[in-house]
C-alpha cells in the first residue's frame, strides 16, 4: 500500500510530511520482513516434525498399514485439538464470568458519606433482634444506682481456724484482708 507513487496513495498522504512518509515506509518494510521471518520459522519447524513421506515402491499392503498409522495420529492430534479448545472456551467463559462480578460489584455499591448518629441501647437492641427485645436498658439509670462500698466498714478477721475463714478470705477483699492482716503484727 505505501510503496510506489505516492500520489496513488489518496490524498491524505501527500498531506504528510516528508518524515511521516518516510517513517511509513520503514514500518511497512519491517513489517514485511517479520512477515518473512516468520513464515520462514514455520517452514523450519514444520521440516523438522514432519518427515517426507516415501511412498514409492511400497506394496499394497505396506500403503494401507501406512496409511492407517497416518489416520490413528491424526485422530490423537484432533483428540488433543478438541481437549485444548474446551479448557480454551471453559476458561474464556469463566474470565467472562468473573469480569461481570467485578463489574457489578464495583458499580452497585457507593459507600454513602458516614454520620456520627447517636441511637440508645433499647434502639440497638430492637434493631439486632427485632421483636425479640423486651427489655428496657437504661444504661445512665444504672450508672447512677451503682454505689460504691465502703472501705472503711470491714468487719475484723478472726483469729482461729483458718477452715472457718476461707470463704471470708476468698476474693479480693479477702486478699485485702489478708494483706492488712500481715501487716498490722508488724506495725505493732
Amino acid at each position: 500500500m505505501l510503496g510506489g507513487d505516492p500520489r496513488a496513495l489518496g490524498p491524505w498522504l501527500s498531506r504528510l510530511c516528508p518524515t511521516q512518509s518516510l517513517m511509513l515506509a520503514k514500518a511497512k518494510e519491517c513489517w514485511e520482513q517479520e512477515h518473512e521471518e516468520r513464515e520462514a520459522e514455520k517452514a523450519r519447524y514444520l521440516a523438522e516434525r514432519i518427515p517426507t513421506l516415501q511412498t514409492r515402491g511400497l506394496s499394497l499392503s505396506a500403503l494401507q498399514d501406512l496409511c492407517r498409522d497416518l489416520h490413528a495420529k491424526v485422530e490423537v492430534v484432533d483428540e488433543e485439538r478438541y481437549d485444548i479448545e474446551a479448557k480454551c472456551l471453559h476458561n474464556t467463559r469463566e474470565i467472562k464470568d468473573l469480569k461481570l462480578k467485578v463489574l457489578d460489584l464495583r458499580g452497585k455499591f457507593k459507600r454513602p458519606p458516614l454520620r456520627r448518629v447517636r441511637v440508645s441501647a433499647d434502639a440497638m437492641l430492637r434493631a439486632l433482634l427485632g421483636s425479640k427485645h423486651k427489655v428496657s436498658m437504661d444504661l445512665r439509670a444504672n450508672l447512677k444506682s451503682v454505689k460504691k462500698e465502703d472501705t472503711e466498714k470491714e468487719r475484723p478477721v478472726e483469729v482461729g481456724d483458718w477452715r472457718k475463714n476461707v470463704e471470708a478470705m476468698s476474693g479480693m477483699e479477702g486478699r485485702k484482708k489478708m494483706f492488712d492482716a500481715a501487716k498490722s503484727p508488724t506495725s505493732q
